[in-house]
């Protein structure tokens, strides 16, 4: 038990990071040109449109450019999480196309980052009367009968992070430091906006901010110089507010780009902020009244 304490002990000191972390929403779906699909069809076996398969196809060809195009490292690598829905499964099989198999080190579905779960079939016209509901009670809170929140898919991506930075922290999604890894991540809107809240700390209110992904838009989360990830070393400004980042969140994700974990608390004083009502910076302990 101590050699194996030892043995893992060394391989989370040496432990090789993904140079980017990506995350795909799936093409458009048969359910995404009509909402009556639902009524008929279970939502994990909504298929893609000739559209989405489209999309999808040139969603790899991107992703293969960047992947490949960036950095001095010539030898790279990718490894696939996919939800087991039908339309993330096909996403991944068009997006596969761009890749050789000797660039492939894995894939792995995982359930915990598919759809939210709406309930069962779906009837339009009350799924029409829900989320009106929805959108006065709060996106975040809100569970849909029978169904989850959005909390709840937080819950279940948080489980799977804590798997993934397991896997990273003993070295088993690769093994050889002269590559670079790239995980990609073929997923939902939802459970990409909550991974993204998860990682980079953002709140309930940030969230409600938050705008969906398009069909096949993407999210590249890169490796910082002070091993932090960021979204602003592939994204600009323009798309940070558009995806609806404020202010502070981009100067957060453009200070990712060189700092340091350690130093994030005191870099980051809007975040304690918003959770206090400090009139000043004094160091002066407050009276009791």
């Amino acid at each position: 038990e101590e050699n194996n304490h030892k043995n893992n002990h060394q391989s989370c000191k040496t432990r090789l990071l993904p140079k980017r972390i990506i995350l795909v929403r799936h093409g458009e779906s048969e359910g995404n040109l009509d909402t009556s699909a639902y009524s008929t069809t279970p939502d994990y076996k909504i298929s893609l449109t000739e559209e989405g398969r489209a999309q999808a196809r040139l969603a790899g060809s991107h992703l293969r450019d960047l992947v490949s195009s960036q950095g001095p490292c010539p030898d790279w690598r990718v490894y696939f999480y996919v939800s087991p829905y039908e339309r993330t499964r096909s996403t991944l099989r068009e997006i596969g196309k761009s890749f050789s198999k000797k660039r492939v080190i894995g894939v792995r579905e995982e359930c915990r980052i598919r759809e939210q779960d709406f309930g069962n079939f779906q009837v339009e016209e009350r799924m029409k009367i829900i989320k009106e509901t929805r959108e006065r009670f709060g996106r975040f809170f809100y569970r849909f009968p029978e169904g989850e929140s959005a909390a709840d898919v937080f819950d279940r991506v948080s489980s799977f992070l804590e798997s993934l930075w397991r896997d990273i922290d003993l070295n088993r999604l690769h093994s050889d430091s002269s590559q670079d890894l790239n995980l990609i991540i073929i997923s939902h809107g939802l459970a990409s906006r909550v991974f993204l809240m998860k990682w980079f700390k953002w709140t309930v209110e940030q969230f409600e901010r938050l705008n969906n992904l398009g069909n096949c838009e993407i999210r590249v989360m890169e490796l910082g110089h002070g091993g932090e990830y960021s979204l602003a070393i592939n994204h600009s400004d323009e798309e940070l507010l558009e995806w609806g980042l404020s202010p502070e969140m981009i100067k957060d994700q453009k200070w990712r780009i060189d700092g340091n974990k350690a130093d994030w608390n005191d870099h980051c004083t809007w975040y304690l902020r918003s959770f206090f009502d400090y009139e000043s910076d004094s160091e002066d302990d407050v009276e009791r009244s």
